[in-house]
């Protein structure tokens, strides 16, 4: 009785938050009060775009592979420069343009901006169905290859000296399912909850620019662009077009079945991630720590 009380707790408290945030968003959101804002952020949006279109494509041929630069990268990394944190503590002109409002208000933008996307790859997926169902229960069993994070990272996070909080940062690529997982389980004030966190904003800071790269490098592995394709699916919608469209660049002869494959496959990671992570994940990476950390980890 009394867990079910408080699991019944728990849940209130976890709608209360997500009301709290919806409503916060709906007030930066408001354009009533707000114009000016509105107006630098969207001006600012504008230029960036403008300028990295006309940047353009750059494609660098690495043996079957291509190193490709999107605009996209660009815009990211723009986008990163113009902050406050950024280069707004050394130039003060650009702070009055580009200030926590405006960054507040991309955060709460960013959602809505989106939504095209979406529906963008699902018109892609519609006409290539076919050539889905035909992969069958590939796009199932691939969901299995989330859990690589783990064999990779976690060995060299406990090199790094990181403890438990190599649990959370590895446990999967940590987006908001794995740190909604996290948070519940352990407390994100727990050394667990720092390493998902940890790996979440780094993630949303340099995701996107790393898998545009490993997307046009990806052929180098001589895997075949369908299974490539699956792996772009990792539940980011931001960081599955920039690997997906990278590597559909560096395939151009399958870019649409690419997009589709990579396209359905991050939807299927976005339904299935969170039972992956708390079903497979959790249990396989406290497994690895306790092998591992007494023979890699480093001593106190």
């Amino acid at each position: 009785m009394n867990s079910e009380c408080a699991s019944l707790a728990q849940g209130g408290i976890i709608v209360n938050k997500t009301a709290q945030k919806a409503d916060e968003e709906k007030q930066l959101i408001k354009i009533q009060g707000r114009g000016s804002v509105h107006l630098r952020l969207h001006l600012t949006v504008l230029v960036i775009a403008i300028l990295c279109e006309w940047i353009g494509i750059h494609k660098f041929r690495i043996g079957p592979g291509s190193l490709v630069l999107l605009p996209m990268l660009y815009a990211v990394v723009i986008g990163i420069l113009i902050t406050p944190d950024v280069l707004g503590k050394k130039i003060d002109a650009l702070k009055k343009i580009i200030s926590a409002k405006e960054c507040k208000l991309a955060t709460a933008l960013l959602g809505i901006s989106l939504l095209p996307l979406g529906v963008k790859y699902g018109t892609l997926v519609g006409p290539n169905m076919p050539k889905i169902l035909k992969a069958g229960p590939a796009f199932i069993l691939q969901e299995f290859g989330n859990l690589g994070t783990i064999a990779i990272a976690l060995p060299l996070a406990l090199l790094l000296g990181l403890k438990r909080e190599a649990i959370g940062g590895t446990v999967s690529i940590c987006r908001e399912a794995t740190l909604g997982v996290v948070s519940e389980y352990y407390g994100i004030d727990s050394p667990e909850g720092r390493g998902v966190l940890g790996t979440y904003l780094t993630g949303t800071l340099l995701g996107t620019i790393f898998f545009g790269i490993l997307g046009g490098l990806a052929p180098l592995t001589g895997l075949h662009p369908q299974a490539l394709a699956m792996a772009c699916g990792i539940g980011s919608a931001s960081m599955m077009t920039a690997a997906s469209s990278s590597l559909a660049t560096a395939v151009p002869e399958m870019k649409d079945t690419i997009l589709a494959y990579a396209a359905t496959s991050n939807l299927l990671t976005g339904v299935t991630g969170m039972y992956m992570v708390l079903i497979f994940g959790l249990p396989l990476v406290n497994f690895l720590y306790r092998k591992l950390e007494p023979v890699l980890g480093r001593k106190q």
